[in-house]
């Protein structure tokens, strides 16, 4: 069974200590589930402001406005996340921090001054582990050399770079604000100054062949980066390319470009150990695998998500997403607009949501230890994918076969509750 942990006070006046406990108690009465065991918890920090808005993202970015660092509140914003952090600390409590991301946005936006700030309050405040793993998604027309070597000495341990893609044309397709020599330049100091890092790029670009998109790949490959993330370019509702769709690769030609990515990575030694990463022999991103593997997260900022465990039952907030309404909000006492436990019967659908994304699956204990239910909840799906060859099973192990992968929609749909 799970200890109670003894609630401390929080160290803010941001939420009366009194309230906090009373919150934090009221999570630990008996409720719909029992954990065996609490999972491992990462903390998620969001950075909202971006130079220009890329006309295919739909995240929670805003431009800076004036088009210059100068443009948003980084010592108002720093202030609100600290307050936010405090607040949330019973919630937590005696839990240790596995891994920490920052993403946005465009953190790397931050001064080496507010970033400094930023850690020193996260470590402050939270139980890093020693070990803990930092990122910082970082994009290439933010590039300083003294800069980063900066935030590497302020704590950060891992970069996330925006590259997208390395052809000057299609950087100008897809509004990013850096062009090709901006890329590589921005790859050659994140060499120079960090040990870890990923690359992101993306494929089936705006009339893209599949040499470009080969070439991409092989620059990319070229640099030996430790940890690779590819993302097929989606048309997202409430973004630019929504309202007006450019002229994008047909299937086929995205299916070859997608062969062709498995061939390439492959032959260079990475492995492909989730839907859209690869990385090199333990180098995978142990952040995105707690997400994957139903983990907890504690996530602060504006629209920030968590997910938290408690013996009896699991909950998720949303922050409020307009950076102005969270600093308003956070001043008044609270940052959370949305707050709901998960239901019984939607467990099972959003532990294999994320565990099912990964090509080895997830170990058959692992399902009642983030979700408190035994897997005869989820029989009758698991029997169904199986029949139809979309699902591998054995006494140790359930993952997606090569044709589960292909359809992982229809997959996951599988486990939707009726």
């Amino acid at each position: 069974m799970i200890p109670i942990i003894p609630i401390q006070p929080a160290r803010s006046t941001a939420v009366p200590v009194a309230d906090a406990a009373t919150a934090a108690n009221a999570y630990l009465r008996p409720g719909i589930l029992n954990l065996s065991a609490l999972p491992p918890l990462a903390l998620y920090i969001h950075f909202p402001w971006c130079v220009k808005k890329c006309p295919y993202c739909d995240f929670n970015s805003h431009e800076v406005a004036g088009q210059s660092q100068s443009g948003f509140p980084e010592e108002a914003y720093l202030d609100a996340v600290r307050a936010d952090l405090e607040s949330a600390l019973p919630l937590i409590w005696g839990r240790k921090i596995y891994t920490v991301f920052i993403g946005g946005g465009t953190p790397s936006l931050m001064s080496a001054a507010g970033l400094d700030r930023l850690m020193s309050d996260v470590r402050t405040l939270l139980p890093l582990d020693g070990a803990a793993e930092i990122t910082m998604e970082a994009n290439p027309g933010t590039f300083e050399v003294e800069k980063f070597r900066s935030f590497r000495a302020s704590g950060i341990n891992r970069l996330s770079i925006g590259i997208q893609s390395f052809n000057g044309d299609h950087l100008r397709a897809l509004g990013r604000i850096h062009d090709h020599d901006e890329a590589r330049r921005a790859v050659d100091i994140a060499h120079a100054t960090f040990d870890n890092f990923n690359l992101d790029l993306m494929y089936a670009l705006p009339s893209q062949t599949l040499a470009e998109a080969t070439q991409d790949i092989r620059t990319a490959l070229g640099y030996a980066p430790p940890h690779l993330s590819l993302y097929h370019l989606t048309m997202e509702p409430n973004t630019v390319f929504a309202k007006f769709p450019p002229a994008l690769p047909d299937d086929d030609l995205s299916a070859d470009m997608q062969d062709m990515i498995a061939a390439e990575t492959g032959a260079a030694g990475y492995g492909h150990y989730e839907v859209s990463a690869y990385a090199q022999a333990g180098r995978q991103s142990r952040h995105n695998l707690n997400y994957w593997q139903f983990g907890d997260y504690l996530g602060v900022g504006a629209g920030a998500h968590s997910k938290l465990s408690f013996p009896h039952r699991i909950i998720r907030q949303a922050r409020f997403k307009q950076p102005k309404s969270y600093m308003e909000n956070m001043a008044r006492g609270s940052a959370i607009q949305e707050e709901n436990e998960i239901a019984r019967g939607e467990l099972g659908f959003e532990f294999m949501l994320n565990t099912l994304r990964l090509t080895s699956g997830f170990e058959v204990n692992l399902f009642a230890e983030r979700t408190g239910l035994g897997l005869n909840a989820v029989e009758s799906a698991l029997q169904l994918a199986e029949a139809k060859g979309l699902l591998y099973r054995d006494h140790k192990t359930i993952r997606p076969t090569q044709l589960g992968q292909r359809f992982l929609n229809d997959l996951q749909q599988m486990f939707l509750a009726d």
